[in-house]
Order: C-alpha cells, then structure tokens, then sequence
C-alpha cells in the first residue's frame, strides 16, 4: 500500500494474531480498527521521535513504508485520554509516569483515533473528513469554554467565545506566515472535553526539523502528505503515542505490532 508513501520498499512486521476472546474487553473492540500510525519515543521526557504506518491483514500488522522521524512536546509526553483506559486505574499507569494536563507541553500518550484532516488549501488529497481553516477558525484550549477542545468558526460562534484561546488555526494570517497547521488532522485526545485535561492535539507540519511542539506530533511536509494520501476514514485509523518501554509493557495487551528492534 506504501506505494502511496513516499519511501523505500516496506519491512514487513507481523505480529502473532491473537483471537478476540484472548484480549481485555477494553481491547477487543481495537480489532475493528485497521490502520495504525505508531510514535515512538526514547522516555517520557523525550521531545523526538518516530513514526511508523501500519496495515492490519489477515495474519497480523503489516509495516508500511519505512519509519521516520517526528517531534513531540516540547516537555515530553504523558497518559493521555483515549480509546483504552491508562490513567484512570484501570490501566497501564504506573506511579510516577506523568498524566497530560492542559498547558504542560506533553504529547498525550495512549490510543487515539483520528479524526477530521485540515489545512490551510481549500481540499487535500486524503479521504478523511477535511475542514479548510479560515481566518476566524479557533482551536478552544480555555478550561472553561463550553467550545473546550473544539475547532469553532468565531463568524458562527461569536468573537466573544474564542477570547482567550492560543490556536488560532490560520497560522499563517496570525503569525507572519507561520506553516504549521498548513496541513494536518486532528488526534482524538480527550473527546469527552474533560476540563483541563488537555486540548487541539493535532499532528501537523513542523518550522524547522526537529522543532518541539505544544503537545502535537510534527513532521516534515511529505511525510504529512503520503500520511494523508493513505489513511482511509473507511479503515477506522488510530495513532498510538507511547515511549518505547511503555509500548512493550503494553504490546501484548494492546495487541500492537512489534517495534523494530524490539525482541520478539
């Protein structure tokens, strides 16, 4: 399939099948889901990364393309809030493994699903949902905002109700030609919109390789482009976040593929 992604022949990877009734019912429902993009880190207060696109087939995850390189939070990454529990007592967490909260630069760490693609063209090659980013387009990271979380128009929602947010979405307009969010899609983190939890977790475009980010996973612009063309709204995609020892702690349990270089 990574004809669609711009890289080298792909390193097949595959990881043993196991059967729905041998997974945590938190789990199980995660067989419906058959596109993956992990990221990976070196712990949690790494700001660097990689990435890498995975297919589900018959017999396992099926590695797409070759990894490359991502950056993270600018102060590493955290338990975030997604499709299976971790920071809640029912999960992986560990004491002292940090949990994201708005505002503490962190990536959120876990399984998210993806969401709506945007940008700052009027379409993009891709066949998730895309919202083209207006001048009055807002991400709300205000706790208290009833639009927490959101992307919301200020010409539909009112110029009072984005007062205080950080995102504007046309980077471009509001800071001097800023590229980031010239093309990106949205990181499901906290979708209930719990207060404070964290909020616009996106991946998108970076300023200069390696830059660190808010919270987001940034990448260079082909990379952006081949992940757009190839992920499939059809094919239910996800992005896992963990650091490296993290991920193998909950490889097993998760049913995620092995990472390479990992033992088997």
């Amino acid at each position: 399939m990574l004809s669609l992604l711009r890289s080298a022949v792909a390193v097949v990877l595959v990881a043993s099948a196991l059967p729905v009734a041998a997974l945590t019912p938190a789990v199980a429902p995660l067989q419906d889901h058959r596109q993956m993009i992990v990221v990976t880190t070196e712990g949690w207060d790494a700001t660097q990364g990689r990435l890498q696109a995975y297919s589900r087939t018959a017999t396992g995850w099926k590695a797409e393309g070759e990894a490359f390189a991502v950056s993270v939070g600018r102060s590493g990454s955290a338990w975030g809030v997604g499709l299976v529990p971790a920071a809640n007592g029912d999960g992986p967490q560990q004491p002292g493994e940090p949990v994201k909260q708005e505002g503490d630069g962190r990536s959120p760490a876990g399984i998210f699903s993806i969401g709506t693609a945007f940008g700052y063209a009027d379409k993009a090659t891709t066949s998730l949902p895309y919202q083209p980013m207006l001048d009055s387009s807002y991400c709300m990271d205000v706790p208290d905002s009833k639009y927490y979380n959101r992307i919301v128009d200020a010409e539909v929602v009112g110029a009072e109700a984005v007062e205080g947010s950080t995102e504007p979405m046309r980077l471009d307009l509001h800071n001097k030609g800023d590229v980031r969010y010239r093309q990106g899609f949205v990181i499901e983190h906290n979708p209930g919109a719990e207060p404070r939890r964290g909020s616009c977790i996106f991946a998108h475009l970076w300023r200069t390789p390696g830059e660190a980010t808010a919270g987001c996973t940034a990448m260079q612009p082909e990379h952006m482009a081949a992940l757009l063309k190839w992920l499939d709204r059809a094919q239910k995609p996800v992005l896992v976040l963990l650091p490296r020892a993290q991920y193998q702690r909950v490889q097993h349990d998760w049913q995620l593929p092995p990472l390479a270089g990992a033992a088997e």
